[in-house]
Formats: C-alpha cells, structure tokens, sequence
C-alpha cells in the first residue's frame, strides 16, 4: 500500500507563490506515476499536473502552465507542485495521487492511491 500525506497549502495573496508536497510512507512510490489535482467548492475535480515514475515525462493543464511546476525525488519518496503567480481561481484542495497503471492519453482520470488534500486560498 501507498499512503500519501500532502503539506504546504495556506493563505496566500495573488501573485504570491507556494510549494506543495507530496510525501509517500509505506511501500516507495518510485514506480509509480504521479499527478495533482484540485477541486474548488461546488466544482468537479479536475487534473493539475502529472509526472512519469521516471520524472521524464511531464503534463500540465492549460489553466496552470507557465505558472506550476510539478518535479520529484524518488529518493525522498516525495512530489513536489511549486506554484507560482497564483491567482484567485487557484483556490482549491489540493490532492497529489499516485498509480502504478500505464502511463494514458491526457487528461488523466483514475489513480490508484489518493492522498488527503490541502488547502489552497488565493486572495484578491
């Protein structure tokens, strides 16, 4: 099993700049795919940013690009998301998740382990 702990939401201004974690206990994620996602109140989730086990391949969602970068060290069992001109629409929980599948077309939708989420608010 993969348990996933995210860290590093909070209150942040737009135009500020946070860095999530994603830390793994258990059974290493080093195999695994990794993605971020984030749900707003009232609106389905949807799919941030995704990176391969490797730390090859990367995907980002238009809405984020430019702006977020999601890396990893598998090292560390931990996945980052670093987040930058942050806007008031990027108020959301965050949640990192992780999957041992194929790697699929985008946008990716089922991931297998799911971690908790944290909280991201944006002010005006």
């Amino acid at each position: 099993q993969v348990q996933l702990v995210e860290s590093g939401g909070g209150l942040v201004q737009a135009g500020g700049s946070l860095r999530l974690s994603c830390a793994g206990s258990g059974r290493t994620f080093s195999g695994y795919s990794m993605g971020w996602f984030r749900q707003a109140p009232g609106k389905e989730r949807e799919v941030v940013a995704r990176i391969s086990w490797s730390g090859g391949s990367t995907n980002y969602a238009d809405s984020v690009k430019g702006r977020f970068i999601i890396s990893r060290d598998n090292a560390k069992n931990t996945v980052y998301l670093q987040m930058n001109s942050l806007k008031p629409e990027d108020t959301a929980v965050y949640y990192c998740a992780a999957d041992k599948g194929r790697w699929t077309a985008w946008p990716p939708i089922e991931y297998e382990y799911w971690g908790q989420g944290t909280q991201v608010t944006v002010s005006s």
